[in-house]
């Protein structure tokens, strides 16, 4: 049988490709939760906008043959300066973080794998046995600690504490619609939708999406949470203190004598803090934007951040990553590596793990393209000098103020 002259090529050259792509595939309640944002998704915007402010002065001649971008992050080898970002992938792809997993695991690099995962974290790293698992501050401490040990026993090389959440919502586009499970009555509501999509329809004709937590359940327990029941526990908890910080990286290096990365965070002061707590790393991100709106792009705060902490611990940047280049200005801005969120969502919902492979192969591509460009053989050749930074860029959030004003004043001041 003759193939399809006018059937899609399953290869996209962009993740803007993949991203419509996923849009046109998924049901709209599920692209709308990839989206995201919150209140004006002043954030959101911001975090892409803030890349392209930034700009490459490349060379005509000069080029290096052979171009290395190999890294570590946290004691892990990867071949490129990009690691996946714990998400929920629930309803994207009926692999979910699965094939996220065995993708990163091909281009040999790490997966963050999120407690609201639709996959167990025993099941992610037998796929990728390079994988952080990720925890909210969510439950009794007990409970955080079973939830620890569960990921050591299952061979997570570490841990990703999130803590950055603030639950700002009033999207002014609108929220997607979310439901607790999947049932005859779901079905029928969500059906005007979901019938306009078949091949996603069909992807999961097997398996509905149960929209569980499996990393979530209580031992002995067959299934976690919905992801509802998980929501309300994370809401209920109380928001988590500097003390609460300090266990938690304790109680997580005790354990298992692996490192532990501290997300979220955007204030030369907090990453201080983190420093003297004895976290390992941490990732400058504003939650992808889903946090409070107005928070700056990461790309802006991360280098007064790696200026202040970078020769004491790991910095990565978590945020509007889009293309290599952009990978390419945020270690030359001070970050390790970057994580990656929606670009390889909108890869997994326009073509499952060989999508997620092709976001990852389109950042090497724009990597290697760059240091080609600027004359470079390595990224351990990357700093700011070699980026085109406009006056007013960077955003130095908690640290002390050097402008013009009163020395009375610049002692106290913080951005």
């Amino acid at each position: 049988m003759s193939k399809n002259p006018w059937a899609q090529n399953p290869w996209f050259e962009s993740v803007a490709v993949a991203q419509r792509r996923a849009k046109k595939r998924l049901p709209s309640s599920v692209y709308g939760a990839l989206v995201a944002g919150s209140e004006r998704g002043q954030s959101t915007a911001d975090n892409e906008a803030a890349f392209m402010e930034l700009g490459f002065a490349p060379h005509v001649a000069g080029h290096q043959p052979e171009r290395s971008m190999a890294t570590t992050v946290m004691g892990q080898p990867i071949s490129l300066p990009v690691i996946m970002s714990p998400t929920g992938v629930q309803a994207v792809h009926p692999d979910g973080e699965v094939a996220v997993a065995r993708a990163a695991a091909s281009r040999g690099t790490v997966i963050g794998l999120s407690n609201f995962a639709s996959r167990s974290v025993e099941e992610v790293v037998a796929a990728n046995p390079q994988t952080f698992f990720q925890m909210y501050w969510t439950g009794e401490r007990d409970v955080m600690i079973q939830r620890m040990e569960r990921a050591h026993a299952a061979g997570a090389l570490g841990l990703i504490a999130t803590l950055d959440w603030s639950f700002s919502m009033g999207r002014d586009w609108g929220s997607p619609e979310i439901p607790e499970k999947v049932d005859f009555k779901t079905a029928v509501k969500f059906a005007p939708q979901v019938i306009r999509k078949p091949r996603w329809l069909a992807s999961f004709a097997r398996d509905l999406p149960d929209l569980t937590s499996p990393n979530l359940a209580a031992p002995g327990q067959a299934k976690g949470p919905t992801f509802f029941g998980a929501y309300y526990e994370w809401m209920t908890t109380p928001p988590p203190t500097w003390d609460d910080v300090q266990w938690m990286t304790e109680q997580w290096q005790q354990m298992s004598g692996r490192p532990f990365m501290l997300k979220g965070v955007c204030r030369v002061d907090d990453a201080r803090r983190a420093v003297d707590l004895g976290v390992d790393a941490i990732s400058v991100s504003n939650h992808g934007g889903n946090n409070l709106d107005g928070t700056p792009a990461p790309i802006r705060t991360l280098p007064a951040v790696a200026d202040a902490v970078g020769d004491q611990i790991e910095v990565l940047l978590d945020g509007g990553i889009r293309r290599g280049s952009d990978v390419v200005k945020a270690v030359a801005m001070g970050a390790r590596a970057v994580m990656i969120g929606r670009a390889y969502l909108w890869g997994l919902a326009a073509n499952g793990e060989a999508g997620v492979g092709n976001v990852l192969d389109i950042l090497r591509s724009g990597i290697d393209s760059s240091l080609l460009g600027m004359g470079l053989s390595s990224i351990d050749q990357l700093n700011r000098d070699l980026l085109v930074i406009p006056d007013g860029f960077e955003r130095h959030l908690g640290a002390a103020v050097t402008s013009a004003v009163p020395d009375d004043v610049a002692a106290t001041a913080t951005a």
